[in-house]
């Protein structure tokens, strides 16, 4: 099972160029109108059809007149004139009418519709919906009929995931040829409703797209050495993660990434402890092996991670910058990404590390880094983590709804699993700790993150398909649920 592409915009405009000859507004208009019929199902059998100004009016039109050809009442609502409409659109609506449909200027007089189908506009909208377009939107979603969005809800950026207001809340979208960064990130996810994709019939290359992650497809490509095939092992095989953080009054956080890199399989965990009173022992997991911070790092492991609970004293300073020296993997987590942040020594230091890099910032964190501020850094989510990979030569989890993953050779995906059960303190520590171990583990730093992600995400999931949240799931909750779903893989996997 192949992960799916994610194409930006312009990818979708030219697959659409390369492929002028094909009928792309009947089928997509196909698409929809089966996945309309199957809504329908146990509903009322009345369709209301927005129909806007450009193609995806013209997908609408289509739609509309599948729907009244299968004996649906069907209506369709219409915010421009056919004369205005790009050609393939107005052929649409020219069909539309000859099939004996008709065409409204406005919302019609009653609202017992079974659906509902977005079809105003799509992939290229980079504005607010304003006039009767908007008025169309905000009736809709007050409404008690299903809505269907074409391609992408409007008033949704399809490059962004940002929503300008008014948007589509949609219980479902019909997407064409692949899916967009929108559907998937930021706002997206609460305006999309369930995703169906359908490819139109047509073969194009992925080369260029970026991938949806979701562990099903994920953990069917797993490296050896998490599937544990080989009997003659030993500790070391698995090898030796340091992690460095834990100053004063933030032990909890580098004790937290340690439980969870040993739930991931690590030979050995070093926890590297900056407080000036640290404790002996870690009574709930005694496997960890807590030691002072500048002993962990002289000890070479296999891979670091540096942050979690470092402070941004100066001591966390002069570790940060013994840590950014070493010829091993490591994750910048944390204080460690607020102290590069500030300092432009340290940053240059991280883009010349020749080891991988992956650094993990929230949203507010990525504002620090690139010198802008949150709601800049969210209003374009993509840019943002392809622009910090390619500064800090690092791979780069901009975590939030939709977490989106960027490495400094271009390639990027974006991460399906998870939910609103991650919105909790100290889930980001247990995501560097999973990351820290895969790397120990000699997973490559781009697989390593891609794997640490969709885990995190889907331990989520799984505990709150089992009735654990999403309300007050702990950090710590996420640590047995990773190592199970970890280990089913290995359990599927032929020896």
């Amino acid at each position: 099972m192949a992960l799916e592409p994610i194409f930006r915009v312009a990818g979708i405009r030219a697959i659409e160029a390369a492929n002028g000859t094909v009928p792309l507004m009947e089928r997509a208009g196909l698409a929809a109108a089966t996945h309309a019929r199957e809504l329908l199902a146990d509903r009322a059998p009345r369709a209301l059809i927005l129909a806007g100004p450009g193609n995806n009016g013209g997908d609408a039109f289509v739609v509309a007149r599948l729907l009244k050809s299968w004996f649906f009442e069907v209506a369709v609502a219409f915010c421009s004139e056919v004369a205005r409409q790009p050609r393939d659109a107005a052929f649409a609506a020219k069909a539309w009418a000859e099939a004996g449909g008709k065409t409204l200027g406005s919302w019609p007089d009653h609202d017992d519709w079974g659906l509902i189908v977005d079809g105003l506009f799509g992939i290229g909208l980079a504005r607010a919906v304003e006039g009767i377009a908007a008025q169309w939107i905000e009736r809709a979603n007050v409404s008690s009929a299903r809505i269907l969005a074409l391609d992408i809800p409007s008033g949704l950026n399809a490059e962004t995931g940002v929503a300008y207001s008014p948007a589509i809340l949609a219980d479902a979208t019909s997407t064409f040829i692949a899916l967009k960064p929108g559907l998937l990130t930021a706002d997206g996810l609460d305006h999309c409703g369930e995703i169906r994709v359908d490819r139109l019939g047509l073969d194009f290359s992925t080369q260029s797209a970026g991938r949806r992650l979701d562990w099903k497809s994920l953990a069917l490509a797993l490296p050896a050495s998490l599937l544990r095939l080989q009997s003659n092992v030993h500790k070391g095989t698995f090898g030796t993660l340091g992690i460095v953080g834990g100053n004063d009054g933030l032990v909890g956080a580098a004790i937290l990434a340690a439980r969870a890199a040993v739930h991931l399989g690590v030979g050995k965990v070093w926890v590297g402890l900056a407080a000036s009173e640290r404790p002996a022992v870690d009574w709930v997991q005694p496997e960890l092996m807590l030691r002072a911070a500048p002993d962990v790092l002289s000890s070479k492991p296999d891979a670091l991670i540096i942050g979690p609970g470092l402070g941004t004293d100066a001591k966390a300073r002069a570790l940060l910058t013994q840590a950014i020296s070493q010829s091993c993997p490591i994750v910048v987590d944390a204080d460690a990404l607020n102290l590069i942040s500030a300092d432009a020594t340290l940053s240059s230091a991280v883009a010349a590390r020749t080891a991988p890099t992956v650094i993990t910032p929230h949203p507010t964190e990525a504002a620090r880094l690139a010198g802008s501020n949150t709601a800049t850094i969210q209003s374009d989510r993509m840019e943002a983590a392809g622009n910090l990979a390619a500064r800090l030569n690092a791979s780069v989890v901009l975590k939030g709804a939709g977490s989106v993953i960027a490495h400094p050779d271009g390639s990027w995906a974006i991460n399906a699993s998870g939910n609103v059960a991650l919105a909790s303190g100290g889930t980001g520590d247990v995501l560097a700790g999973m990351l820290g171990a895969l790397l120990a583990q000699g997973v490559p730093g781009t697989q390593a993150l891609e794997i640490a992600v969709c885990l995190h995400g889907a331990a989520a999931d799984a505990l709150v398909a089992d009735g654990v949240g999403p309300v007050g799931v702990t950090a710590s909750e996420l640590l047995p649920v990773a190592r199970r779903l970890l280990n089913a893989v290995r359990g599927d996997t032929p020896r």
